[in-house]
């Protein structure tokens, strides 16, 4: 891999700049966004390794650090959703696409119960719910608040509320599983994802580290495709509106 060198830090540092430069340049409206999250991700990530050998020793803790991303992963979807306390409710879909998986795997065996191991898997999992909750969550509620005529139309058509939201809103929010699709179909031939070449690296076979991969991807999938049923439901049953939480919007 890289060596961890001057000249990475000098490059990384350039590159950030570099995008900083060209999302203003474009008009993207997201050059101070794009340097406050690589400026966190330098933070964070010294962080977690100040303290990640220390606290996958020990298995409850470690069930705290799951937690601790779990809430954060709840905070930041939940946001990305709807403004105000609202984001609590971010907490469903990702609940609901994670545990299953993390039950099931750790039931059968497959994953042993040891930091190390759980960790970095609930991180995928955690990371890939909390893409598809904060995209369909936002894709949905643009879609009815551009399509609000066609909403009440359905409304004047006789739909109850939840079914005229889901009509206008369930195509868009759908494509939110896109980039989970496009992975698994390109995987090998576009890119070699993180846990296929980190298990190479650490001396498992290909076939080990293909095997592996493989499991990571098919669990993304119905991570992410629970987590944005879970969040239609939200949206449909207006319990998450652009606006506001628990009301009609």
């Amino acid at each position: 891999m890289l060596p961890v060198t001057p000249a990475l830090w000098a490059v990384a540092a350039v590159l950030l700049l570099a995008a900083v430069a060209v999302a203003g340049w474009g008009l993207l409206g997201h050059g101070h966004a794009v340097l406050r999250a690589g400026l966190r991700a330098v933070v964070q990530l010294a962080g977690v390794a100040a303290v990640i050998t220390w606290v996958v020793g020990s298995l409850w803790w470690s069930a705290l650090f799951v937690l601790l991303m779990f809430t954060v992963a709840v905070r930041t979807a939940g946001r990305r959703m709807t403004p105000g306390p609202g984001w609590a409710w971010a907490a469903a879909p990702i609940g609901a696409g994670v545990l299953p998986v993390l039950a099931l795997l750790l039931g059968v065996g497959l994953l042993p119960p040891k930091g190390l191991s759980v960790i970095p898997v609930a991180g995928i999992m955690i990371g890939g719910a909390l893409t598809a909750t904060s995209l369909a969550g936002r894709r949905a509620l643009d879609e009815l608040r551009q399509r609000r005529g066609e909403v009440e139309a359905a409304l004047a058509l006789g739909f109850e509320e939840r079914d005229a939201r889901l009509e206008i809103c369930r195509t868009a929010a759908a494509t939110s599983l896109v980039p989970a699709l496009d992975q698994t179909r390109t995987v090998g031939l576009v890119t070699l994802p993180g846990a296929f070449v980190g298990m190479l690296l650490g001396g498992a076979s290909p076939s080990q580290a293909g095997a592996v991969q493989l499991f990571v991807l098919v669990a993304l999938l119905a991570v992410e495709a629970v987590a944005i049923v879970v969040v239609l439901e939200l949206v449909g049953r207006g319990l998450v509106t652009a606006g506001s939480v628990g009301g009609v919007g």
